[in-house]
């Protein structure tokens, strides 16, 4: 007989001198990544769900298609409403699947998993993610391919929870590479404007603002790198000025800030979710991507201590 899997199944362990993380055999998810013990993500028990959605990949679309509805050449498509209590599918397909494993290494795992064509998404994608620790922190890398015989629209993020270590996140500051902010409908979260530009309100982090007492479940556009950089970059600063800081490739042009107050054994926390388009994008169309027919997609993000 088997052994027992946890309901994330196999763990894999990456590590590199002091950088250590793991990963998810079922959603590819990033569920521990520290650096001398100090902890840079939030983390969670391999045998629970990962808890809102913790350290998961979002394809072949992140955050929400409202009503699971959309339309591909003129065909309408139905998505599963896996948000059903908003009328949402929410987060892709591939979040509760078991990923293949394609390499693993000391320092280096890949996984790879299908989007198989099905009610509702009729284009197959390959899609694979890598994740590597190094003295620079953590690099992620995904890449998308195009398995089918007509081009297809897609969007991707990811759903990790940056940590400053040890500091509780109500004594952190957040500062984003964000110039706009998306308005939502507050019961379903899908949007009802335009992005509006931020303008040093409370919720412009463009410069750093502490969290306490903000309640965000916040999508914010015009994520682009500062001049002369390459890079998007958010960061999460403690008190000690110590902290850890999220980078991207300029695809990520959107960030959701998403702070609960439940995260088993740390109460709050906060997500920083890079993604290449807003909520809701299948419809509206803004920032999505195309694959054609046997191309392929890649870009990274990652993960840097300070």
């Amino acid at each position: 007989m088997h052994e027992p899997l946890p309901v994330t199944g196999r763990q894999f362990e990456i590590a590199s001198g002091p950088a250590r993380a793991v990963v998810t055999e079922v959603g590819a998810a990033l569920r521990a990544f520290e650096v001398g013990g100090v902890p840079h993500v939030e983390t969670y028990d391999a045998d629970q769900l990962p808890p809102g959605g913790a350290g998961a990949v979002l394809v072949p679309w992140p955050n929400r298609v409202a009503d699971g509805q959309w339309v591909l050449d003129g065909e309408p498509q139905q998505l599963p409403l896996t948000e059903p209590a908003r009328r949402n599918a929410i987060h892709g397909l591939l979040r509760h699947t078991a990923w293949t494993v394609v390499e693993h290494a000391e320092s280096t795992v890949v996984l790879q998993a299908m989007v198989a064509a099905q009610p509702g998404w009729p284009v197959p994608l390959l899609t694979s993610v890598g994740y590597s620790v190094g003295p620079d922190g953590l690099t992620v890398t995904h890449t998308m391919e195009n398995l089918g015989s007509r081009a297809t629209p897609f969007g991707l993020g990811v759903h990790p929870y940056p940590r400053a270590g040890a500091a509780g996140t109500d004594d952190c500051s957040l500062r984003l590479s964000a110039s706009t902010l998306l308005p939502v409908d507050a019961d379903r979260m899908v949007p009802v404007r335009p992005p509006r530009a931020l303008q040093g309100d409370e919720l412009d982090f463009r410069t750093g603002r502490p969290l306490a007492g903000l309640l965000l479940d916040t999508a914010f556009g015009g994520a682009a790198p500062a001049p002369g950089e390459e890079l998007v970059r958010h960061a999460l600063t403690g008190p000690d000025g110590h902290g850890v800081q999220l980078w991207a490739d300029p695809a990520f042009k959107w960030v959701q800030v998403y702070t609960p107050d439940d995260f088993p054994g740390r109460g709050r926390a906060i997500a920083i979710e890079p993604m290449t388009c807003p909520p809701n994008a299948l419809n509206t169309g803004t920032d999505l991507l195309t694959l054609h027919p046997g191309e392929t997609w890649i870009a990274h993000w990652g993960l840097t201590p300070f």
